[in-house]
């Protein structure tokens, strides 16, 4: 079967339109805009394509702005628009403000908006203030006065405070107050015995303190979940100390045995020292008598009576010792 050229004309024309309608379909979200009329939502057709144009997904802007009015609230497009070309979730933003619409929690757009961008849940924050969140912290030591190591663990119960969710601190912030309210007042009791009677004191000294200012969060309570006796530290810092003091003892004994000993020694180069002394000024005796003898300074007679007294001396002296010997006829 052969066709004319007016039918092959035709149906090139069809095939063309259904192409150009399927391209134009595709750039323009005709069926976005049939939901959003259908919603009662008025966006016009040449929005759509101005943020096809723009680089922007229309059914990330159309569909929470569908929700948002079906809420009840009060969105404009140029708003979602805008906080979609900022890098924010525009969906979560939306369901952020329709969760605060339900529980009466003021909320606007823009400080939900600035929340977003500064990177925190925002829908999170809102349930969050309407359900709050238990943080529950590590067994934190502290030691009491007498020394002994109390650990306590707490459970802190806080609530998102949206007025402060931008810029405020996180939940480490409120854990780490928290800890070092714990140690303070663990530190500060006089007896570890104190806490163990009483944990809540150390809840309620915790709680009066104030820790939630400059915080993301509101401290509603703080719960003492468990207590427990750890180390006793007074006693192992004295075992420690004495052990230190023995060390330096010893040390300071053996410094003045070592004084003592080079002194000793000392003592004893010196007595050899007069020993040669004296043994040099013996060796000088017999030359210097025998330099009288030679100049006439000392005669026969005088050596020989300083012979009998030396001999006498010796005599004596041998006589005086306990274990001198003597003729027994």
């Amino acid at each position: 079967m052969i066709l004319g050229s007016g039918t092959i004309f035709v149906i090139v024309l069809v095939v063309l339109g259904i192409v150009l309608l399927s391209v134009l379909l595709t750039f323009v979200p005709v069926m976005l805009w049939i939901s959003a009329l259908a919603a009662g939502v008025k966006v016009s057709i040449f929005t759509l394509i101005g943020m096809r144009l723009r680089r922007v997904i229309p059914s990330r802007v159309i569909n929470p702005l569908i929700k948002a009015h079906k809420a009840g609230l009060d969105v404009t497009t140029n708003q979602l628009e805008s906080h979609y070309l900022a890098g924010g979730n525009v969906d979560r933003v939306v369901n952020a403000l329709i969760a605060a619409h339900r529980a009466n929690i003021e909320l606007s757009f823009e400080r939900a908006a600035a929340i977003d961008l500064a990177g925190r849940d925002v829908l999170e924050a809102v349930q969050m203030s309407v359900n709050p969140k238990v943080i529950e912290t590590p067994f934190i030591a502290g030691v009491a006065m007498d020394g002994i190591e109390v650990k306590a663990k707490a459970r802190i119960t806080v609530r998102a405070n949206i007025d402060r969710l931008v810029g405020g601190a996180g939940e480490e912030t409120i854990v780490a107050r928290v800890g070092e309210g714990i140690v303070s007042t663990i530190g500060s009791s006089d007896n570890h015995k104190k806490v163990l009677e009483n944990p809540d004191m150390i809840s309620q000294t915790v709680l009066s303190k104030g820790l939630d200012a400059g915080t993301a969060f509101e401290i509603l309570s703080i719960d003492i979940a468990d207590v427990d006796i750890g180390k006793n530290i007074g006693a192992e810092l004295q075992t420690e100390q004495a052990e230190a003091d023995k060390k330096i003892a010893q040390a300071k004994a053996e410094e003045r045995r070592a004084m003592a000993v080079a002194q000793e020694q000392e003592m004893k180069a010196r007595v050899e020292e007069m020993r040669a002394k004296v043994v040099e000024a013996e060796a000088k005796v017999p030359l210097a008598m025998s330099e009288a003898l030679t100049s006439g300074k000392m005669g026969v007679m005088d050596y020989l009576n300083i012979q009998n007294i030396s001999a006498d001396t010796s005599m004596r002296d041998s006589i005086g010792k306990p274990d001198g010997n003597t003729d027994k006829k």
